[in-house]
């Protein structure tokens, strides 16, 4: 149970991440919608990354969270043509991905 909520308070990064982009647009005005968005999720996450290190060693656990939350950010990005789907940002996202359940099938 400690990984699945584990995982999903790395997605839950990936989410704070995007609204915290959202919230401030071009002009510089902020935008409340995704400001209250990004403020639940970061909450929601840490709680779980919090709740999973019960469990979970820290540096097992933060590494996971962080790569949960790093790969699924990007592919945000590239999704939403932020950022472009290079073969070596994708063969690099791939990599850490594979050392996310590394850790996994080591812990």
């Amino acid at each position: 149970m400690s990984w699945l909520i584990l995982i999903l308070s790395g997605a839950l990064e990936a989410v704070w991440a995007a609204a915290l982009h959202r919230t401030f647009q071009a002009s510089g005005r902020r935008r409340l919608a995704p400001a209250l968005l990004f403020l639940a999720s970061v909450l929601a996450s840490m709680a779980g990354l919090a709740i999973a290190m019960q469990s979970i060693p820290t540096g097992t656990a933060y590494a996971v969270w962080v790569g949960v939350g790093v790969v699924l950010t990007s592919a945000y990005a590239i999704t939403t043509r932020a950022e472009r789907p290079t073969t070596a940002r994708l063969l690099l996202l791939t990599g850490i991905a594979a050392c996310v359940v590394g850790l996994k099938a080591v812990a």
